[in-house]
């Protein structure tokens, strides 16, 4: 007779296995597979398209020591090669890591991950979203995607020649404005000459274009390293005519950037008055545009579609717009707002979140600062009381959808126009931080002494009803007796009665017909004692039943 004995099991475990284990990294679609060894020719390739010898030189002039490799999901498969690369082209005294599953979106600059190893530079790798970093410089390498020139600038001049021949610009010579892409940001040079050689470019016409920039570094106020930082150019240069070159040490080349951060033009020059010529795909790059610049002619072209054309975009904007001014009448009938924060790394986010709450205690508004990381709803929805959610991150990653999520999301500057007197859209749309708190303190200033009346109903034009608004005060949060059935009453020890300020949670809790599990404290009699399981989670004893001795 034999009896089989079960395996002896540990309760605990070094945890080794799971460092040392593979995983298994699907590549991104056209990107060079490397599941197999990867030969000379595979390296070469990899190296030269994300500029691994330029990063490398950018690092030992700079005499960066610290250095933070950030990739996105679709670009893990070649960090080990490109950190490979670098190594032999660095000093070992210089320290590389690589940051992966960033805190927020994989297109801004993940300055948390990066200051957890007391990084000098970031070096971020795939689609930026170009916003100026808030404490240590940034090196940007973009992916580049192949472009037919020629036939882009053809379909380009060819439509916006039409556009210009039905609009008010057919008396006179339109003027251009090229924004592309960072993914054909290497083919800027070739497009802007390609452009300015096509004859169907109408004489006298301009085309204005900035190179996207390379490299980024936060304001002085805000830089928490500068020790190894080459000199700090804004985020862009300016506006030239195609074919020529900014002069970048001279101080008029170096404007605070528009609305839009990728391009500045001559004060002659109104943007509204241009043709904004865009390179790339459908992105919130592009929706981004569009929402900034409502009075512009917008032509785009889609390398990456099956038949690449160009196409007027300009129709979409008026949608677009309806749809976020209904976001901005749902925050206005919001009473409790939920702040959330959804990057670290911009610079000026902090003066941001410090207006808004200002801003909202100052009407009345109860609000909340969530930090909630990349966002899904369900993770929205465990926070039902807020019955309005605003933004704050970068341009690209600002106006969220928000068809799926229970409360409305809408961005810093829909919550400001939610917030005046007068519900009125005034015909801008501005998603840059430091261009919304110049605008809302521009607009704070006119309507200061315009305090509304507390009893005074408010016109819905969500419901169709007149609501009352509730009051959420900041100030007198304690006093001796209460005065309404909405607060929470506290004895302490020396039995001395207090009042707690009212709370927008326990409020939405007393409307709930379900407030958690009842206690039913002396209602139920006890239960009777029963023998539980006991092992580990992986093999409790019970779960399998011993095997009946087998006969030999």
């Amino acid at each position: 007779m034999a009896h089989m004995v079960a395996e002896p099991t540990a309760f605990s475990s070094s945890g080794e296995d799971v460092i040392t284990r593979g995983l298994s990294i699907a590549p991104a679609a056209g990107s060079t597979n490397i599941s197999h060894p990867i030969t000379r020719e595979e390296l070469a390739h990899i190296e030269d398209l994300y500029d691994v010898e330029w990063v490398a030189k950018e690092i030992v002039k700079a005499r960066y020591q610290q250095v933070a490799l950030q990739f996105p999901d679709d670009l893990l498969h070649i960090s080990v090669p490109i950190h490979q690369s670098l190594r032999r082209r660095l000093s070992s005294e210089i320290g590389l890591y690589v940051l992966a599953d960033t805190s927020y979106g994989s297109c801004c600059v993940d300055e948390v991950a990066a200051q957890h190893i007391e990084a000098d530079v970031i070096v971020h790798y795939g689609y930026s979203c170009l916003s100026r970093p808030s404490r240590m410089p940034v090196l940007y390498v973009f992916s580049k995607a192949p472009l037919d020139v020629d036939h882009a600038a053809e379909c380009l001049l060819k439509l916006a020649c039409q556009e210009a021949a039905v609009s008010e610009l057919g008396t006179k010579s339109p003027q251009f404005i090229l924004v592309t892409d960072v993914s054909y940001s290497h083919m800027e040079d070739e497009l802007c000459v390609a452009l300015r050689a096509s004859p169907l470019l109408l004489p006298g016409s301009i085309l204005y274009y900035n190179s996207v920039p390379r490299q980024a570094h936060p304001f002085p106020s805000t830089a928490s390293n500068t020790s190894h930082s080459p000199p700090l150019p804004y985020l862009g240069v300016a506006a030239n005519p195609a074919g020529s070159t900014p002069d970048s040490s001279s101080p008029q080349s170096l404007p605070t950037p528009s609305s839009h951060g990728r391009y500045t033009l001559p004060d002659a020059i109104s943007v509204s008055s241009c043709v904004i010529l865009y390179i790339g795909p459908e992105s919130l790059a592009l929706t981004n545009l569009l929402m900034t610049h409502p009075e512009n002619t917008i032509i785009s072209y889609d390398p990456t579609s099956q038949s690449p054309s160009a196409k007027v975009e300009s129709v979409r904007t008026n949608r677009l717009l309806m749809r976020r001014f209904s976001m901005v009448q749902q925050a206005r009938d919001a009473d409790v707002i939920g702040i959330l924060v959804g990057t670290l790394g911009v610079a000026s986010y902090l003066p941001l979140l410090s207006r808004l709450r200002t801003l909202l205690a100052k009407h009345h508004k109860k609000s909340y600062t969530l930090s909630v990381g990349k966002l899904n709803p369900a993770k929205l929805a465990n926070f039902a009381e807020i019955e309005c959610f605003v933004m704050v991150a970068c341009p690209q990653n600002s106006v969220v959808d928000a068809k799926e999520f229970l409360r409305p999301i809408v961005t810093p500057f829909e919550l400001f126009l939610s917030l005046s007197p007068e519900p009125s859209w005034p015909g801008n749309y501005i998603l840059d931080f430091e261009h919304v708190v110049e605008h809302q303190a521009a607009t704070n200033s006119k309507d200061d002494g315009n305090e509304r009346d507390a009893d005074e109903p408010v016109f819905s034009l969500v419901t169709g009803k007149y609501r009352h608004p509730k009051r959420y005060d900041q100030g007198d949060s304690f006093s001796l007796l209460p005065d309404d059935d909405l607060t929470v009453i506290l004895r302490n020890t020396e039995t001395a009665v207090t009042r707690t300020s009212e709370s927008a949670g326990a409020d939405f809790l007393k409307q709930r017909t379900f407030k958690g599990l009842e206690q039913r404290l002396g209602e139920d009699g006890p239960s009777v004692l029963e023998q539980g399981r006991s092992g580990i989670a992986r093999g409790y004893q019970d779960d399998h039943s011993p095997p009946e001795d087998v006969a030999e």
